[in-house]
Parts: structure tokens; sequence; C-alpha cells
């Protein structure tokens, strides 16, 4: 006999009979989020497909598996199978703003619906999560419909998000995007906080005078995921502790400038690097950074134009020279080979530019004999064009008369290099 497939419904409170709610009794502030702890937990729908299923109501958030959900335009979905098990990942987050570290669980007394992070439950206080300050965490379902007949109500209708604030000895390192790093050797104790995907917090203590102190970004945004700091290298370390704060930003952050320069580089994004040590404590910084080959690729950028820039304190940039880590280096390292590695080295700290040298063609001299002319007579036209940018380049310079084409010509040019053109031509 052929099977009959049957479907079980998870939906919201207070809608059609056999459904099932989340609820968190809490108000909504500013935006469209639920919040609770004081204001210090936000709850949102997750991006993705699967944040259709969260939604809020009534300025709480609620979660609707089922034909009841007014964001599932899909008129033939009816829930969930009955006698089966399965997750549902991404369907809302939390984000905790306060200015600590927090342990964060959910309460909710149903043996069919389990919420989880990452697979795991993050159901009891036992289960929790470790969130920093702005710290986002996802959260999925995992469903167990075996024992239950279709149109069955799951659970309780509504759960309860917890929260306290972490004690110093309690913070999960992993869990909270810090993590030591280098102490088997007995160097210096090094820790990296990560506040939010784009900010590190570096803290290196018990470096003995003159030593060198790697820190690891792993892949910090500089622009989105294009564009990365993966470590910064100090060498001649003569403070016990060190202190560094790096933050990316693909524009300009909000008390800075834009990058400006002769050769007009094309600025791709920007690095903050705020110290808490004297200049002169650290010998040289060597910033180290990736690029995605693919977004190179759709750019067309050679990554030898790949530069970095430094803003001075009287506002202008500088250049800084930036190497290309060799393929046999990479492959020793272990580093991502679908990705290209840079690294640069400077004796001071600031803000720096990521950008890439482009050739900049300008025409800066002219000259047209004779100066008058009848139709049909001939003409010689010179012009001089000089490539200004910071790559080497080749573009079509076209002759116009009364705004038609009349000749044209392609240059190639090296920085810096320029060219002088003539053209002779019959004008009608």
């Amino acid at each position: 006999m052929p099977a009959t497939h049957r479907t079980l419904i998870l939906a919201l409170l207070l809608v059609a009979a056999g459904s099932l709610a989340f609820a968190t009794d809490a108000a909504v502030v500013d935006g469209p989020a639920d919040t609770v702890a004081d204001g210090d937990l936000a709850i949102e729908r997750a991006d993705g497909p699967n944040g259709r299923y969260a939604y809020l109501n009534d300025d709480e958030i609620a979660i609707d598996v089922s034909a009841s959900n007014p964001n599932i335009e899909d008129l033939s979905f009816e829930g969930v199978n009955v006698g089966t098990t399965g997750t549902i990942d991404d369907v809302f987050t939390v984000t905790y703003t306060a200015d600590e570290y927090a342990h964060v669980w959910i309460e909710y007394p149903s043996e069919n619906v389990t919420f989880v992070v990452d697979g795991d439950s993050i159901e009891g206080e036992a289960n929790n999560v470790t969130l920093a300050p702005n710290e986002t965490v996802t959260v999925g379902l995992a469903l167990d419909t075996r024992g239950t007949a279709a149109g069955a109500q799951l659970g309780a209708d509504e759960l309860s998000i917890e929260a306290k604030i972490a004690e110093p000895e309690e913070v999960d390192a992993t869990a909270t995007g810090a993590s030591t790093q280098g102490t088997a050797d007995g160097g210096p104790t090094k820790t990296v906080a990560s506040p939010s995907a784009d900010r590190r917090e570096f803290v290196a203590s018990g470096v003995e005078s003159g030593a060198e102190v790697r820190f690891r970004a792993d892949g910090m945004p500089i622009d989105r995921d294009n564009v990365t700091l993966e470590g910064i290298d100090m060498a001649g370390v003569r403070n016990e502790r060190v202190e560094l704060n790096a933050a990316g930003s693909p524009v300009p952050f909000a008390n800075g400038s834009a990058l400006t320069a002769p050769t007009r580089p094309r600025p791709v994004g920007y690095l903050s690097l705020a110290h808490e040590f004297a200049p002169d404590a650290v010998d040289a910084m060597t910033i180290r950074l990736s690029a995605d080959r693919d977004y190179l690729n759709a750019t067309g950028t050679d990554p030898a134009d790949v530069t970095l820039y430094r803003q001075t304190d009287a506002g202008d940039w500088e250049a800084v020279s930036v190497e290309i880590v060799d393929e046999a280096v990479v492959d020793i390292l272990g580093l991502p080979e679908d990705r290209v590695h840079f690294r640069a080295t400077t004796t001071e700290f600031s803000t720096f530019a990521v950008a890439t040298r482009e050739p900049r063609f300008d025409v800066t001299a002219a000259t047209v004999a004779p100066e008058a002319i009848d139709p049909g007579e001939n003409v010689t036209v010179r012009a001089t064009v000089r490539n200004g940018g910071g790559a080497a380049g080749e573009r079509a310079v076209t002759l116009t008369a009364d705004g038609n084409s009349v000749a044209s010509e392609t240059v190639a040019l090296a920085p810096n290099e320029t060219a002088t053109l003539s053209f002779d031509e019959t004008v009608s």
C-alpha cells in the first residue's frame, strides 16, 4: 500500500487551532526587534530564507512554521512532517548590546522542539552561549516529531530568553570571539578579542625587551571578505605590555577623511590602528593582509598594484611599500590559496587605506597647425599625453571635430611617462 504523506503544524500563538507560539513578553525599541533583559538583548529575524519563519507579533518575536505564517507565500506549504527529525537553521538572531560579557540561554519546556546554535542546544543555563558586547548569535530549531499525530501541538506557548553578566574567570575565550595566542613556548601572553566582526583588540603581556610579538586577526573584514586583515607583527617591542585596537571599514571612518594622493589611487577600504603605548616602544610593525582572488579578477586588479597608504598627523596620505607573499611561502604556511596575501611594514601607527594603483591618462598639451582651415583642407594635431597614475596602462586617444570622431590611436605608458601623438587629417 502506498505511504500517505502527512504533516505536523508548528505555528504561533493566537493563530489557527493546532498552533504553537513562542513569545518573549517584551516591547520593541528602535527598529524591528524584540528586546529583553532591560533592553540588553535584541531578537530579530535572521537573514536568509529561514528568517521568514520569525517575525514580530505585537512587538514580540514569534516563530511560525505553518501555513498560518504570513511570510510564507507557498499555498502548498503545511508544516513539518510527522515522525521525523531535522533542523531549521538560522531562524532568528540574538544580539547582546551592553558593555560586559554575558551568558545567554533559552528556557523552553518541550521534548519536540529544541533551540540550537550551530547544532548544539542552548536551552538551560548549562548550555549557555557567552556573548561579547555587540556580538550576535544565530539561533535555529531542532525538531523531533516522532510519536506525534498530524495537527498536534508541540511544546509550550512561550519561551524565555535569559542572560546574566559573566564574571571574568567564566568567560569562554572561544565563545566570546576572544582567543589566547602563543603562550606554549613561554613567550608573552597574547589575547585577541573580537567586539564585532570588523574590530580586533590585541593585548600582549609579559613581553621581553626587544622581542617580537605576532597577533592573528583571522580575516578581520576591511572591505567585507574582499580584503581582510590577517595579522599584526611587532618587532623590537620594549614594553612589557602592549595594546592595539584595529578596526576595518570599506568607507572612511566617521572622524577621518577619504584617501587623496597625486596618483589618484582607488581606495578599497580603511584600517584604523589605535595603540596604547609610546611610538618608540616598538621598532616596526608589519601589517598582514589578504584579498580574494575572484574579487581581484572581477575588478581587473593586478595584485602588484595593491598598495597601502598611511595618513600622517597633518592629514596627508603617504604610500607604504607592499610586498606579495610568495606562493611557496603561502604553501609552507598553509595559508588559503584562493586569496592573495600581502605584507606591509611601517614604523608609524595611524589610519591606513588599502588601495589599488591605476593608470590615469591626461592630455597635458595640444597644438593645431594651421590654426584655421577651410573644409577639405589638411590639419595636423599634436597632443602630449601623460600617465599620472600609479600603474602602467594603455588608452585610446581620440581626435574629434564638431563632436565626431576623426581619428584614434592607442598609447601605452608607464607611470609618469609621456608620449606625443600626431594626427594628420583632412576635415570636411
